[in-house]
């Protein structure tokens, strides 16, 4: 698509998010490897004083139910009694990535999955009536790839066939349990949360991959929808010796808003070799939004999106993806929101939660110091404008400083009506350490 020459609608609203995955083999989360377990009024200060109103706030069932059985609503009752009482909308997030109870041995192939998932969400809703949005499971396909297909998250099973079982053990419970929604939440909606993705190729075989990597992005909310896939299709026949038809025709689910989470790393580029990623050739966010509209017909939300790096290079994607999602709205997709994940940094991503180091990943709108305080900077400024209406023309536009300038380099076609300056030197957060550390990114059997 052409970028559009419409008008702009209204603003996109800007919407805060905390980082809570738990690290199952280390007993940790980064609820407390940020100390955010201790320190959640002031991060929830700091979303005020930025004019924030609407969050993204998981809840820990790994601590809510560490004894089988035995639900602890206490922590939880404390902070979302307080956003309540506090006038901020939180949309409630039960199970984000391997944020599942330690008992669950299995985790996400425990045959006892789907019955403790589907008593501790059913728990869950009776006792927060008052809820107005939540997500049921963060990122189906993402998470359950990393674990199924990947193997680097628990139970570390690898391969399509992998993959497929652990779908078909978690999804039913997922869309029983949205079903189950219908009749205890009536009035909130169920915001489906889930990558933003789609592939290059650079060789036959790659472009081959790619075809099938961006009909695979489907699979898992076509699958919940009860849609199914194509059975002649390259990936149904992929499919069908792993069991795929497992997944067709399984008793819907409902999604009243979808949720993209967009990195750059959400777009590779396949070849004979393997996959990278970014692809040097990246689709347009707008463009990408516009596929997923015309697909499912539902209001959109950009659910997650930051970039590691220094606070200028932050802020200058933060530019970015808002005007993205401003050419998508002018087209006319319902863009609801956006929301930059996390507020403060995370940790550990760097080896996607392999470790559990207490590394500080840089890629926060409010940085984290050594001893864990709050820092802010170009970006939480630029965040806190972007929160009050301020179109993402009228943000600034900061030169990226390395790696994240080389990383990006295929971008640049999309910025370049921009007027690009220099973080000011007073800004400690773009000469942050650390921020040349990347992620742990692979795909195992890219063929």
């Amino acid at each position: 698509m052409a970028l559009s020459t419409s008008p702009p609608g209204p603003p996109i609203e800007i919407i805060g998010g905390f980082e809570s995955t738990f690290l199952p083999a280390h007993d940790r989360d980064i609820f407390e490897t940020t100390e955010h377990d201790v320190r959640w009024r002031e991060d929830l200060d700091l979303l005020r004083r930025s004019g924030i109103t609407r969050l993204r706030y998981p809840v820990r069932w790994h601590r809510v139910e560490a004894v089988q059985g035995v639900f602890d609503w206490s922590a939880t009752d404390e902070v979302l009694n307080h956003l309540r009482d506090h006038g901020f909308r939180p949309i409630v997030d039960l199970v984000h990535h391997t944020s599942y109870p330690a008992w669950l041995e299995g985790g996400f192939a425990d045959s006892g999955f789907g019955p403790a998932y589907l008593r501790y969400a059913e728990a869950f809703a009776r006792r927060y009536p008052w809820v107005e949005e939540y997500t049921l499971f963060n990122e189906p396909f993402s998470t359950l790839f990393l674990s199924g297909h990947e193997a680097i998250w628990p139970p570390y099973h690898s391969g399509l066939q992998g993959f497929i079982d652990l779908l078909a053990n978690v999804l039913p419970a997922v869309a029983e349990a949205s079903r189950l929604y219908r009749e205890l939440l009536p009035e909130a909606r169920h915001v489906w949360v889930d990558t933003c993705e789609f592939h290059t190729g650079s060789d036959a075989p790659g472009q081959a991959y790619a075809d099938m990597a961006n009909e695979r992005r489907f699979l898992v909310i076509d699958s919940f929808l009860g849609r199914g896939y194509d059975a002649e299709s390259q990936l149904g026949r992929d499919l069908a010796p792993v069991g795929g038809e497992r997944l067709q025709g399984l008793e819907p689910g409902f999604v009243d808003v979808l949720g993209l989470d967009y990195y750059a790393h959400c777009q590779w580029n396949f070849s004979v070799d393997g996959g990278t990623a970014p692809t040097p050739t990246p689709l347009p966010l707008a463009d990408q939004i516009g596929q997923y509209w015309d697909r499912y017909g539902l209001p959109c939300i950009l659910t997650e999106t930051n970039v590691r790096g220094h606070t200028g290079d932050r802020a200058s994607w933060l530019k970015y993806v808002l005007e993205q999602c401003e050419h998508a709205q002018a087209r006319g997709v319902p863009v609801e929101g956006l929301c930059w994940f996390p507020v403060i940094d995370s940790t550990d991503w760097d080896s996607l939660l392999f470790r559990c180091d207490g590394h500080i990943d840089p890629v926060g709108v409010y940085w984290l110091d050594e001893q864990l305080d709050r820092r802010e900077s170009v970006m939480s400024t630029a965040y806190a404008r972007a929160a009050t209406g301020v179109r993402a023309v009228d943000l600034p536009a900061y030169r990226f400083a390395e790696p994240v300038n080389t990383w990006l380099r295929g971008y640049f076609p999309q910025m370049s009506h921009w007027n690009f300056s220099m973080p000011p030197s007073t800004d400690i957060g773009s000469s942050l350490p650390r921020t040349t550390t990347r992620m742990e990114l692979r795909i195992v059997d890219a063929k």
